[in-house]
């Protein structure tokens, strides 16, 4: 694992670079783009249902708005500086991202999903985001049930971006500060750089659990939230379609980004 660094920056190959920056920043444009279970990849305000994310994130005790709070910013801790619980796991995780890229070329799908998943793992409160995604459904299904369903969240969110992170272009991370973002929750801001294209804002929301701070949300250029898109969509086909037909569909759509990746 990369040190946890202010800014996680690592040099790698100028084979192909430019072709690999701009493959790399249209995999990514494509990964924060969440269309559903249905037809399309995770992350994006594509389908509809997105519409409504806002108002059923701010509906959810401990669940972040569609669209990053404002706050009051901390600057981000200067060099030599300690850094703060928030900060140390959201670095850990994008320096893990930056691992993956470097290594991205020489594995396939299966490989990069199983260097990513414990990284995603540490980092993420999945269990909480697994019960929020489907909002009042989650208290109606049996223990069984539920376990099932976040087993198949986690691998979703695994294949997605083991899939979608790929291309090593000497990207880089940097950390831009932290803010308190209400309901005990801190948003920690970072910037993606990818020489020669428009940088990426990527905003993580963490609150504290048993086993320490933990990502609950991550927002694509302050706006764009992971959380509320996914619930828009899960918490629909739930509704409408039953349980079975939401673990089809989720185990469905991951065999598809592990094939698509290999």
């Amino acid at each position: 694992m990369q040190g946890l660094l202010k800014q996680a920056s690592v040099s790698g190959r100028n084979i192909s670079r430019s072709r690999a920056a701009c493959d790399f920043r249209s995999e990514l444009r494509e990964t924060l783009r969440w269309r559903g279970v249905c037809g399309g990849l995770l992350w994006g305000a594509v389908v509809v249902l997105a519409v409504a994310a806002p108002v059923a994130a701010e509906k959810v005790a401990g669940a972040p708005a569609a669209s990053a709070p404002a706050a009051a910013s901390a600057p981000a801790a200067t060099s030599g500086a300690v850094a703060s619980p928030q900060v140390v796991v959201v670095e850990a995780f994008n320096a893990n991202l930056l691992d993956l890229l470097q290594k991205s070329d020489s594995l396939d799908q299966k490989g990069r999903s199983d260097l990513l998943r414990p990284s995603l793992e540490r980092s993420f409160d999945l269990d909480f985001m697994a019960q929020k995604v489907l909002g009042r459904g989650w208290k109606e299904l049996t223990p069984e049930q539920q376990k099932t369903w976040r087993d198949s969240f986690t691998g979703l969110m695994t294949e997605n971006y083991a899939g979608r992170f790929v291309g090593w272009a000497d990207q880089s991370f940097e950390t831009i500060d932290e803010a308190e973002a209400g309901r005990g929750t801190v948003l920690v801001r970072t910037r993606l750089h990818v020489p020669g294209e428009e940088d990426v804002s990527l905003d993580y929301r963490l609150r504290e659990t048993p086993n320490g701070w933990r990502v609950i949300d991550v927002f694509l250029n302050g706006t764009v939230s992971e959380l509320a898109l996914r619930r828009a969509e899960y918490s629909g086909v739930l509704k409408r379609d039953g349980f079975d037909a939401l673990i089809l569909a989720v185990n469905g759509k991951r065999e598809e980004l592990a094939a698509a990746g290999s």
